[in-house]
């Protein structure tokens, strides 16, 4: 699963426990027609992912969804989510692509060719 939208807030590193758990969390706020603000957590060596970004960037994350049940002390089970980050890349919003790259020509600015001979076709060497 993903989730795309611009980049809220990169929280800092945490850590808990005598075992150096780390986590780390970034909100993103999709672009639709009702904006949702969806707070992703990294966990572990994940967490250096986020080191690249900032606020304000457009993002397309990889997500696990993960759920977990708990029994408190009264014996009542209760049940968590939560959404995991595995991947993260920059996405470029349409119409604004990097300006030191030559400009991509539409498809139909190309015109089929019409000079094929049937013995041409196979010319590759493998």
């Amino acid at each position: 699963m993903e989730v795309q939208g611009r980049v809220k807030m990169v929280g800092e590193t945490q850590t808990f426990g005598s075992n150096g758990f780390r986590k780390r969390e970034i909100v993103v706020t999709t672009d639709e027609q009702y904006p949702q603000h969806i707070m992703v957590e990294f966990v572990q060596d994940k967490t250096e992912l986020l080191n690249s970004y900032k606020e304000g960037q457009q993002v397309k994350i990889s997500i696990n969804l993960r759920g977990r049940e708990w029994v408190n002390p009264q014996g009542e089970t209760k049940y968590f989510n939560s959404i995991q980050g595995w991947r993260i890349e920059a996405i470029q919003p349409e119409g604004s692509a990097d300006p030191s790259l030559p400009p991509v020509p539409p498809a139909d600015a190309f015109a089929p060719a019409t000079d094929l001979k049937e013995d041409d076709h196979d010319d590759l060497p493998f």
